[in-house]
């Protein structure tokens, strides 16, 4: 059901509210204002019992999910430094899942022995450099695929801000399938959008690196030797996976690219990049130079990169597009004449580049300008069909006027960062200094209303020093305008002191429809990594499995050629490799012995004949650091060598019945020399 806007009233008024709530839900009460499941206490009762007031009772009904019911969205937020997505219910704010993506996770088995997560871990090392064995990632901005400009609910791509790399999530079963070390790419922000139909996942460099990827260049040769890239990653339309041999790369100069986003309908076909740090400094402060953040903060604007991605698959499809790294990468002189690269100044040090729904207005959020700059998507057009340019950068890249360009600008305070949208004509910035929210209209041809555009119209406090924002629906052409998520860095106050590290906080905003005031609903505790981003979308749009169809391979989403059912089960001998092919199910392992010797190499084949949702099984053995999430259905496929003799007890790490100690069993591994096995 959908509870009623509550105004500020007296408790008792309220009790009565939400009473007549409940029984219109089919709840039942034995007299005015007493509710049975509240163990015979009134709501007036419990709120003065702590100290609630009507606007904190009216806050807990709009947060609150009934127990068995269920959201209406589903919020997916970057795990920052744990190298994983957080999966949240909105309005509920009730964690879902931590998919794992970067880092190992032993609940899912991701990265335990398990080939699924362990092959995807691996896939993910880059070439260069050589040897390079990364177990760890700083998830930054998730990106849904799209159909036609709204979120489809079929992949989520996430970028490693601390390594050049992208992960591909499939949500039929919210397990990462891909993870891509991205060439000439060694580290990337904000950089991560899909394109309107899903024909491309953007990511781009944070900082410069010496070109060719993996030489030395001192930071005294920067702008000589050092360069960025934007790298367009083709999506296989079948898989959501990404293709490298379809995939291309722009040049950028060595500035530094942050966040980006997607033109969308009039801008179909174009892609922006907000950047710093135009300035090229390198810091130094302990050789007598100026610490990087002062020489990155001179001056008055950097550069929003304007990018034609369909132009620029065209250009590389005629060949002008030498590889570097195993990837046709453009030139920036090739960029230059084929009219795919242009620069717009931007007000200094910004952080967004965030496209309407309309597709037409570009918003930029400089961090140390208390003014949002909105750009026009068609001002833009007609501006570079008149050369109508100021000047080139050092690298010969146009720079359009700023005048010729800018459709407006909106005073919203200290420190904006990002922007997000509701679909009613307004603008939504998050104010890192102010610690609050702004919001604002756009353009006439979208603001609703009778209001006035490029104007402030409401701000209000969030605790404290907010980051990203996300919007139900808040990327696509259709936002939602319902809620609203501040992503804040600080909570100082707001929980249980729990030592010198705090949690995140991420507080849920009422947007009332993008008509009514913004209404600060809720705080929620994050303790396992800082959220950076996030996206929102519709619950229903999602369709994922609840079980695997019989013997599935969930890294390939096929049917596993070692799958087997119950009486399959064998053992497999051939010289020093042992291949077995084992079922689980409630309660027991089929084989539960396993005879091998030291030495073996020694391959095992699980299939999860269960067929009933939720009858997930483990697998774990002693002192072999092996542990697996098996999902009803599934099978999942083990290699390792079996180097350690002894009498390993191996279980189901996953409480799945009644008998759930009772399954287990051994791996024997007998001392190299014996003549015992196999015979």
């Amino acid at each position: 059901m959908t509870f009623p806007r509550i105004p500020a009233m007296g408790l008792l008024a309220l009790s009565a509210v939400l009473l007549a709530a409940a029984a219109s839900a089919g709840c039942s009460s034995d007299k005015k204002g007493t509710s049975p499941a509240a163990g015979g206490s009134t709501v007036d009762a419990i709120a003065k019992e702590r100290g609630l007031t009507p606007e904190d009772v009216k806050h807990a009904v709009q947060q609150f999910v009934p127990p068995g019911k269920r959201d209406e969205y589903v919020m997916f937020s970057s795990g920052g430094q744990s190298g994983q997505v957080f999966v949240y219910g909105v309005p509920s704010m009730r964690l879902l899942k931590s998919i794992a993506v970067f880092t190992p996770e032993p609940w899912q088995g991701y990265g335990y022995g398990a080939d699924a997560g362990a092959a995807v871990l691996k896939g993910g090392n880059p070439a260069i450099p050589a040897n390079t064995d990364l177990t760890w990632g700083d998830t930054h901005h998730p990106a849904l695929s799209e159909t036609n400009g709204d979120y489809d609910g079929r992949w989520l791509y996430i970028n490693d801000r601390a390594n050049g790399r992208m992960a591909m999530v499939d949500l039929r079963d919210f397990t990462t399938k891909q993870i891509v070390a991205v060439p000439n790419i060694q580290t990337s922000h904000g950089g991560m959008f899909v394109t309107p139909n899903s024909e491309y996942v953007h990511i781009s460099s944070t900082f410069p690196e010496p070109w060719p990827p993996g030489s030395y260049a001192d930071v005294k040769e920067y702008q000589a030797k050092y360069r960025s890239a934007s790298a367009w990653l083709k999506v296989d339309p079948a898989t959501g996976r990404i293709d490298l041999s379809k995939s291309f790369e722009i040049e950028l100069p060595p500035y530094n690219q942050d966040l980006a986003d997607a033109g969308k309908l009039v801008s179909d076909g174009w892609g922006f990049i907000g950047s710093f740090n135009s300035e090229m400094a390198t810091g130094g402060d302990s050789e007598g130079g100026v610490p990087l953040e002062a020489g990155a903060s001179k001056n008055n604007f950097d550069y929003l990169h304007l990018i034609n991605w369909k132009k620029a698959a065209e250009v590389v499809k005629a060949g002008k597009a030498p590889m570097q790294n195993g990837v046709p990468v453009i030139s920036m002189k090739t960029a230059v004449q084929e009219g795919l690269l242009y620069l717009i100044p931007e007000p200094k040090s910004p952080h967004g580049a965030d496209v309407d729904p309309s597709g037409r207005y570009i918003v930029v959020g400089g961090k140390l300008d208390p003014h949002v700059t909105i750009f026009d998507f068609n001002k833009i057009q007609t501006a570079i069909q008149n050369k109508d340019f100021e000047k080139s950068d050092p690298f010969g890249i146009p720079v359009l006027k700023f005048d010729s360009v800018v459709a407006g600008q909106v005073e919203v305070g200290a420190g904006p960062l990002h922007t997000q949208f509701d679909g009613q004509g307004h603008g939504y910035t998050s104010l890192f200094l102010a610690s609050a929210v702004a919001k604002f209209t756009l353009g006439p041809d979208v603001v609703k209303n009778g209001e006035k555009p490029f104007t402030l119209v409401q701000t209000i406090p969030v605790h404290y020093n907010i980051g990203h924002l996300a919007v139900t629906e808040g990327d696509t052409a259709h936002p939602d305008a319902k809620y609203l998520v501040a992503l804040d860095k600080w909570s100082i106050d707001r929980f249980q002191p729990v030592g010198p590290l705090h949690p995140q906080n991420l507080q849920l905003i009422d947007l009332g429809g993008g008509k009514g005031p913004m209404d600060l609903v809720a705080d929620m505790p994050v303790g396992n990594g800082e959220p950076h981003y996030a996206e929102i979308m519709k619950a229903s749009k999602l369709k994922p499995l609840v079980v695997y169809p019989p013997g599935t391979n969930p890294g390939t989403m096929q049917p596993d050629p070692n799958a087997i059912k119950f009486g399959q089960e064998r053992v497999v001998r051939t010289g020093s490799n042992v291949e077995i092919w084992m079922t689980a199910q409630r309660s027991h392992f089929t084989p539960d012995i396993l005879r091998v010797k030291q030495g073996d190499h020694v391959k095992i084949h699980i299939t999860n004949i269960e067929q009933t949702e939720d009858a997930t099984h483990g697998f774990a053995i002693a002192d072999y650091n092996i542990q697996a999430s098996l999902e009803p259905g599934s099978t999942t496929n083990f290699e390792f060598t079996a180097d350690k003799s002894g009498s390993y007890n191996f279980y189901c790490t996953e409480f799945c019945s009644a008998l759930h100690l009772e399954m287990a069993g051994w791996l024997l591994v007998e001392p190299s020399g014996s003549a015992t096995i196999g015979q």
